[in-house]
């Protein structure tokens, strides 16, 4: 039916005077039917999530596990030259166990703007229950300020990453030790004021234990960073109210594995080393996940 210029839905009659939709209707004809409508008559159609859930009993049974939370909500917050995407093999694992979990796209455009970000994430009503906050790199200064005082957070678990104290800067950790081979690989990148890894050096100083179709992937789909956000100071520190937990990576060429151990230590955190390069999300996944799952089940003891 058609209105002026506007192509309307087709009404029940108009249906039902379809020849082919007189016939028994499969879920392939009815894809089908739903998507030439959807074309010709200007519908916005959106699947149901019983019809999607029909088209494959497998899937089916994973979104029943799924949809079933545990309870426990986490907040994951990646670093400097990388996205969030950098979280998806933990985001595999954490689902498994029915966690709520998201991962928090950061602006990069100052260590305020990060944890102005996470703090919404935060305060939204899908994380009024207990919620584990992970970061990686950079991110952990993000962390380290967000959840300072935000009574929903009961772990923190820093995956290769920073944690300042109030007042100090990444900056500052970082001069406390040799700097690493990564820094030498540093450019203004192609927005304005923003730097990034070198794409070309990406994958063996960033990622090296990761696929090198991976590593190249990472490299050109990296996040910028305005660099002034790690010589900016920490507004608090939630490490020193809330219990967390540390893994460091042994192999890191991007940030200092002592600098790492000299957080851990500082915090008295839990702690693991890993044989991993300064992505350990990526190449680590099992090892992220399974601090997270320790901070989750130390807060059921509690």
């Amino acid at each position: 039916m058609i209105f002026g210029n506007q192509a309307l839905p087709p009404t029940a009659e108009e249906i039902d005077q379809l020849p082919s939709l007189k016939r028994p209707v499969t879920r392939r004809r009815l894809v089908k039917h739903l998507g030439v409508a959807a074309a010709i008559g200007g519908l916005a159609v959106t699947a149901s999530p019983a019809l999607a859930l029909a088209s494959d009993d497998n899937h089916a049974n994973d979104f029943k596990s799924w949809s079933r939370p545990s309870g426990y909500n986490v907040l994951l917050l990646h670093g400097a030259y990388a996205t969030s995407a950098s979280w998806n093999s933990v985001i595999d694992l954490l689902n498994q166990e029915g966690h709520n979990v998201l991962a928090v796209d950061l602006p990069l455009t100052s260590l305020a703007d990060d944890v102005a970000v996470a703090r919404q994430a935060l305060a939204t009503a899908a994380f009024a229950g207990p919620t584990i906050v992970a970061g990686h790199s950079y991110a952990g200064a993000v962390m380290t300020e967000a959840a300072d005082k935000a009574s929903n957070v009961v772990g923190l678990v820093y995956a290769t990453a920073f944690a300042p104290l109030k007042g100090e800067s990444i900056v500052d950790l970082g001069s406390r030790f040799p700097a690493p081979p990564g820094n030498s690989f540093v450019f203004p990148s192609y927005r304005n004021g923003f730097v990034w890894l070198d794409p070309a050096h990406y994958p063996q100083i960033f990622c090296p234990d990761v696929s090198l179709t991976m590593a190249r992937e990472m490299a050109v789909t990296q996040k910028p960073i305005v660099p002034d956000c790690f010589a900016q100071k920490a507004g608090g520190a939630a490490w020193q109210q809330i219990p967390s937990w540390c893994l460091i990576s042994k192999n890191d060429m991007a940030i200092n594995p002592d600098v790492e151990r000299f957080m851990a230590k500082r915090m008295k955190a839990p702690t693991i080393e890993v044989n991993s390069s300064h992505a350990s999300p990526v190449s680590h996944p099992r090892e992220v996940a399974a601090l997270i799952k320790a901070a989750i089940k130390s807060h059921k003891k509690a």
